[in-house]
């Protein structure tokens, strides 16, 4: 899987947004396969036009903070880009971490509010606001 770092170096040198299109349809493709049962209801983010499913494992390393990591899935390509971006952000921090993210900052890095349709920016919001959601309960049972 990419890292948030690659993905913006990689969008640096794509000018054309057909082929941005493309790249986040490859990152879609690249990310780890979900479990059948990851694919249910309790994964299921509410407010995305097209099915996304977001799996949260939650690890203390030697009992300290909590660390999350996600995997996720979408039933539309593009949409499935956008999650890879978005754990690309988000996988692998702390909960505090992952509280103190703009992730509008890297959205707009990738000039991507601008080229989402509105159901899309939605899915989007949908999936960071339950990330966060995750990362409050995370931090609240520390």
């Amino acid at each position: 899987m990419a890292t948030i770092d690659d993905i913006l170096l990689d969008f640096e040198t794509i000018d054309d947004w057909e082929e941005r299109y493309r790249y986040l349809i490859e990152l879609g493709r690249g990310l780890p396969a979900m479990s059948p049962s990851g694919h249910d209801e309790a994964n299921k983010v509410r407010g995305c036009a097209s099915q996304v499913w977001l799996e949260t494992s939650i690890e203390r390393p030697d009992g300290g903070v909590p660390v999350l990591t996600f995997r996720g899935d979408s039933d539309a390509h593009i949409v499935k880009g956008l999650v890879a971006v978005i754990l690309a952000l988000f996988s692998g921090r702390t909960a505090t971490e992952i509280l103190s993210l703009d992730p509008e900052a890297t959205f707009k890095s990738l000039s991507l509010r601008e080229h989402l349709t509105p159901q899309r920016s939605n899915g989007v919001n949908s999936m960071v606001e339950r990330i966060r959601r995750d990362a409050r309960a995370a931090a609240a049972a520390a």
